[in-house]
């Protein structure tokens, strides 16, 4: 079997761009490594998780993880928790939260705070939240993870359920699974139960009271002053969503797939999933907005490569301008990955027949509208003595065109494992 690297760029496709003449801001970047590649593999479109579905990454990356996520997965929450070694079991209830700014009343100003609050502030309101704020009857675990990111988890003697609604306005719900809005309200969301069910109930009231009682720790800290003093937008406000309430029994990946893969990621929604499937770990050797940082990454990918049957890399970089509305910087961040990662990547590749390389993304986060979508994807795989279909440089138009067709996000893994398998 040969080796697989499988390659997930988080928000990579999108939608023609007037001032790119019409192309996309990967069609429009310079990325002459992942062309070589598409020049040499074959191409395809991904519908991560179905028509009609702008689905969230854990929900996404489950589904080109090849596990529906219709029958296995059980909330962003948990998987965030997973990510961050939090105690959890049936009948807590886990949130994934953004530290927000708020404005008068129940106005949000920005649910990310600006992407500018730094990971040692955000560990600090954190702790202060921790440390000052009592719910009435309960326990809880309030950790901040990568920037404006964080979780929640609550313990209560009433068993606890995730049929309740976010507060943070710009996600919603099909059945379990998250996905976003495409028509986003400024205000936050009062948490309701969509049960009438005593643990949704419950779990609505700890929910509102957390977001009322964080808020007023998160208003006086000292580190919101400061941001304050140096015309940065304060972190008072945390908008919770995707409760879970329970792990679900999910097959090892192993077993599933007859191949022992570990995970290369940053975030920690994609670890919690690898840890949810038994996969590997392998720690990531450098982090940070800069792209040379992906230089590193992709030598220690070769280098951790032969340790296992295939090796799941998830890097972060497009999805963010993606959501910014900014499509000159995600194409910049396109441009780094190419030469940052997909170049060394390829030199350390030359001569080896023993590898497949499939890229793809965990769905579309369209600058046009700052938020994913169910467009489809790009997906390029290359290996050798695979039969190039020559459908043009890598990119959402020449993937249309290609000769693996349109995939439903289940199947793309095990399409290249197929590919792997054949002598």
């Amino acid at each position: 079997m040969r080796k697989v690297l499988y390659v997930i760029l988080d928000g990579l496709a999108d939608r023609p761009v007037a001032a790119l003449g019409n192309r996309t801001p990967l069609e429009a970047a310079h990325t002459p490594h992942l062309d070589a590649l598409a020049d040499q593999g074959q191409q395809g479109s991904v519908v991560t998780v179905g028509p009609g579905i702008a689905p969230e990454s854990d929900v996404a990356v489950t589904a080109i993880l090849g596990y529906d996520p219709f029958e296995y997965h059980a909330g962003r929450g948990l998987l965030e928790a997973l990510g961050m070694d939090i105690p959890f079991r049936d009948g807590n209830l886990a949130l994934r939260g953004n530290f927000a700014t708020a404005g008068e009343g129940r106005r949000i100003v920005d649910r990310r705070v600006g992407r500018s609050l730094r990971s040692e502030e955000a560990k600090a309101l954190a702790r202060a939240v921790q440390e000052e704020v009592q719910l009435t009857g309960a326990a809880f675990r309030f950790e901040a993870s990568v920037g404006h990111r964080c979780v929640l988890v609550l313990y209560d003697q009433v068993r606890l359920s995730a049929e309740i609604s976010n507060t943070d306005p710009a996600y919603g719900r099909v059945g379990a699974l998250g996905v976003a809005k495409t028509v986003v309200k400024d205000e936050v969301e009062t948490c309701l139960p969509l049960q009438p069910d005593p643990g949704a109930e419950r779990a609505a009231q700890l929910v509102n009271e957390f977001t009322e009682r964080s808020r007023r720790v998160l208003e006086a800290h000292p580190v919101n002053a400061q941001r304050k003093s140096r015309g940065e937008p304060p972190a008072n406000l945390v908008l919770l969503r995707d409760a879970s309430d329970r792990v679900p029994q999910v097959p090892a990946f192993t077993e599933r797939f007859g191949a022992r893969f570990a995970c290369f990621v940053e975030m920690p929604v994609e670890r919690g999933i690898a840890r949810l499937l038994g996969m590997g770990m392998v720690e990531v050797p450098a982090s940070g907005r800069d792209p040379r940082v992906y230089s590193a990454w992709a030598h220690e990918a070769l280098r951790q490569l032969d340790g296992w049957d295939g090796l799941y890399v998830h890097l972060k970089g497009p999805d963010e301008p993606g959501h910014d509305g900014d499509w000159a910087g995600k194409r910049a961040v396109v441009e780094g990955i190419d030469r940052y990662f997909f170049g060394p990547l390829r030199t350390g590749l030359e001569g080896r027949g023993d590898v497949v390389v499939a890229v793809t993304a965990d769905h579309a986060t369209v600058c046009a509208l700052g938020a994913h979508t169910d467009d489809p994807v790009p997906l390029l795989v290359w290996s050798a003595g695979l039969e190039p279909d020559r459908a043009g440089e890598f990119g959402e138009s020449a993937a249309a065109r290609g000769k693996l067709g349109t995939l439903r996000g289940v199947d793309v893994l095990p399409l290249v494992l197929e590919l792997a398998r054949r002598p």
